[in-house]
């Protein structure tokens, strides 16, 4: 039975921390839309959708639905092929579609596939890429486009390059506005009494002070003055009409061309691999630790898709960035997404002046610090105490992250994972009860409870160790499977290389007949029987044989 959701219950801690999803939202679906090379306003389309309905739709408590930075070489790709942004919206619409269906055939239960480093080691990759990407603003360089989150930028430049730019191009005026917004946004969470004020958010007043001291600056003429290019750019509707010729519709001609499918099927995997993993994050982020319907997400991010083709908004996705934001807010249920989105629809229609007067360097600033959560030092010692398996997959994804995408990095920490998994596998497979052989000595080796084919290199190398003259017991009490393969190795080496090296080999628990299939459905035994005939064809004598298989 679904429990009901008050989504009531917290307004006062989810508006505040709505109101803080808002500041870091609006120039993300602005700067998103502009690396895509699509109309500014189809971003705000996106980012209102994702929060009011995505939001309703989803189990999700604390993720954000938005405009993905993750996407923007494939919008950017595909309306340059198209030659026109209506067509592209066609593919968008396809791609809604086919996640519906992703969602109606359960295949969000993907998700449960992803291991925690990997996961962590992504979030602190975001972690990295807001830092290094917001720290050129905080100082007044505003080059590189708030959307473009890749290393190399659609600029020619990288992130490293930007970096270092900074020394040539800062504004003393925004270093100003920077530090002023840091200790407040840093005061907030520290000072008791400012603690008690939960309802104002402290990014709000770090945006308030940013306007007023740009404002102070501009009235009295002073070289600090923050000039419009280090503003918000928020699209100024002066009248209804001027607004209805903003959005714009699908062409639905684009249905009849084929690479318009092909660009609604990448859309689709991409976005609903971005949707599942920062759901997943998400879930690990929210402090009450409840889990996500992903097969339910994925159905609200469909339907979020197709509004968004038919108003003109860009695809979304779930998004870590304003999910964390979010969620250090203190975001206690999606009631916080949904208040995000009404902010940004009533920020356009009513307030676009004001918001085009806050200072890039401040928005920086509220994100240099979520950035910061996301990649604290704390994440990178837990992860090293654990130990190499754990630590290298971290890492790896973290770096891949940031030097490459999402997508790659996560796949390149699953890969390393699945090796190691693989690895200790095979070193599962038996234990021994002494290390160190000298001849003469008694080598207990205990199979474990599972013993596959991908077992079979290890235990053939250690009973190739073995030293002559030694005695070798081979219990396999605790083992319901064996593979074909080990049983003939075992076989091979008590019968041949045993004799020939003096190598007493006594075999315990084997069972005559073993269910390789592991199903009772279908039955494919190993039997005594079986390996007799094969013994007997090779000139075996049945009663060394029997004994192979003795309990």
């Amino acid at each position: 039975m679904t429990k009901k959701i008050n989504l009531f219950a917290n307004l006062k801690s989810d508006f505040a921390s709505g109101l803080v999803v808002f500041l870091v939202a609006l120039p993300l679906c602005l700067g998103i839309a502009m690396a895509s090379g699509a109309p500014l306003f189809s971003g705000i389309i996106s980012g209102v959708i994702g929060g009011i309905v995505v939001g309703f739709l989803s189990k999700s408590h604390i993720s954000v639905s938005g405009p993905a930075a993750g996407l923007t070489a494939i919008i950017l790709t595909a309306i340059t092929d198209f030659g026109a942004f209506d067509i592209f919206l066609t593919a968008v619409l396809i791609a809604g579609f086919m996640q519906l269906a992703l969602g109606y055939i359960k295949a969000g239960s993907i998700s449960n596939y992803f291991p925690t480093n990997v996961i962590e080691g992504m979030l602190a990759g975001i972690g990295v890429i807001i830092i290094l990407k917001q720290l050129p603003h905080a100082f007044g360089y505003d080059a590189d486009f708030e959307g473009d989150q890749s290393f190399i930028q659609s600029n020619g430049d990288n992130t490293f390059s930007s970096l270092f730019e900074v020394f040539n191009q800062f504004q003393l005026g925004a270093i100003v506005v920077t530090v002023v917004s840091l200790i407040i946004l840093i005061s907030w969470d520290k000072v008791p009494f400012l603690k008690k004020l939960k309802l104002v958010p402290g990014a709000l007043i770090a945006v308030i002070s940013g306007i007023v001291l740009n404002e102070i600056f501009i009235i009295s003429g002073s070289s600090l003055a923050i000039s419009n290019e280090h503003l918000v750019s928020l699209p100024i509707p002066t009248s209804f009409d001027e607004l209805k010729s903003i959005v714009v519709t699908p062409n639905f001609s684009g249905f009849l061309n084929p690479q318009v499918w092909v660009v609604g099927l990448t859309i689709a995997i991409v976005a609903s691999i971005e949707t599942l993993l920062c759901i997943e994050a998400s879930d690990r982020m929210d402090e009450h630790k409840r889990y996500t319907d992903t097969n339910v997400e994925l159905k609200a991010q469909g339907v979020g898709n197709i509004l968004s083709a038919l108003l003109g908004g860009l695809p979304m996705t779930s998004v870590v960035v304003r999910s964390s934001a979010n969620n250090n807010a203190g975001a206690k249920s999606k009631m916080s997404t949904i208040i995000h989105g009404v902010l940004l629809l009533l920020s356009v229609l009513a307030i676009p002046v004001i918001l085009n007067k806050i200072p890039l360097a401040t928005l920086a600033t509220i994100l240099i610090l979520v950035g910061y959560k996301l990649a604290k030092p704390a994440t990178f010692m837990h992860f090293w105490e654990k130990g190499k398996y754990q630590f290298i997959p971290f890492i790896a994804t973290l770096i891949a992250v940031v030097t490459t995408d999402l997508l790659k990095g996560v796949l390149l920490g699953i890969v390393i994972s699945i090796i190691f998994i693989l690895k200790g596998n095979l070193k599962r497979a038996y234990s021994f009860k002494k290390k160190e052989y000298v001849d003469g000595d008694i080598i207990h080796i205990d199979l474990a409870q599972e013993v596959s084919f991908l077992n079979k290199a290890a235990i053939k190398s250690t009973l190739n160790d073995l030293p002559e003259n030694s005695k070798v017991v081979i219990n396999a009490h605790d083992t319901v499977y064996i593979a074909h393969d080990i049983l003939d190795l075992i076989r091979e080496f008590k019968e041949t290389r045993a004799v020939d090296e003096n190598i007493k080999v006594k075999l315990k628990g084997f069972k005559k007949a073993y269910d390789l299939a592991n199903s009772p459905d279908t039955i494919n035994h190993v039997t005594f029987e079986h390996y007799y005939d094969v013994a007997k064809r090779e000139m075996v004598k049945k009663e060394v044989f029997k004994e192979v298989f003795q309990e």
